[in-house]
């Protein structure tokens, strides 16, 4: 019996909407790690230092953080949870040594800023860390839907990956995304990190404006 075509049209709408609230993103492969990756894995997730935004001038703090504000405020609307968005990701950025820009690309490429973004795969949140973490990092009771914990995974996740790839960016970020050696991923978080997050900070000097991009 064919179902009425009522019921054909809620379906499709349905689903469009599941997928439109779906992360357009592949997700990390598990693989054995040793006892001591592992433990420094863990060690790394568990730090709960409250995030601050670690750029040392004053005067370029404001500036970072009202143009990045600027940029996403299409995406969310709301300043103050933009605002404690964008320190956090600087925050968890440096504390693994990586590029707060880099960060923010790979965000919007993962989920576009979508804090509750699912892959069809069930990798979550901003950075679309799969649930199988959890059992590597032995914290079962971790939310990766809650902001600073999902960037703290996601920062923690890619640190390891560069590391194993000896710094190898389109490498790390192909384990990242499970699509290790093809380019169709790097390349996309590439194009937003050039493109769309981009920073250069204005030095205001006594004479002279100089422009010096950060690290």
């Amino acid at each position: 019996m064919r179902p009425p075509p009522a019921l054909l049209h809620a379906a499709a709408a349905l689903l469009f909407a599941l997928a439109g609230n779906a992360a357009q993103a592949g997700a990390q492969q598990y693989e054995p790690l040793a006892a001591s990756v592992r433990a420094a894995l863990h060690e790394a997730v568990s730090d709960a230092v409250a995030p601050m935004l670690p750029i040392p001038d004053a005067g370029e703090r404001a500036q970072w953080l009202a143009e990045m504000s600027r940029r996403l405020q299409k995406r969310i609307p709301d300043a103050a949870y933009r605002n404690e968005l964008l320190t956090s990701i600087h925050y968890e950025a440096t504390r693994a040594g990586l590029d707060p820009q880099l960060v923010l690309a790979l965000i919007q490429v993962e989920s576009n800023f979508r804090k509750y973004a699912i892959s069809s795969a069930g990798a979550r949140g901003y950075m679309q860390v799969m649930p199988f973490w959890l059992k590597v990092m032995e914290r079962p009771d971790d939310n990766l839907f809650h902001l600073r914990t999902n960037l703290r995974y996601g920062c923690t996740i890619l640190r390891h990956y560069l590391d194993i790839e000896k710094g190898d960016l389109f490498r790390a970020l192909g384990r990242y995304n499970g699509s290790l050696g093809k380019p169709g991923y790097p390349n996309l978080v590439r194009t937003a990190w050039e493109k769309q997050w981009s920073w250069q900070a204005q030095r205001l000097a006594a004479s002279s404006t100089t422009l010096t991009p950060t690290e």
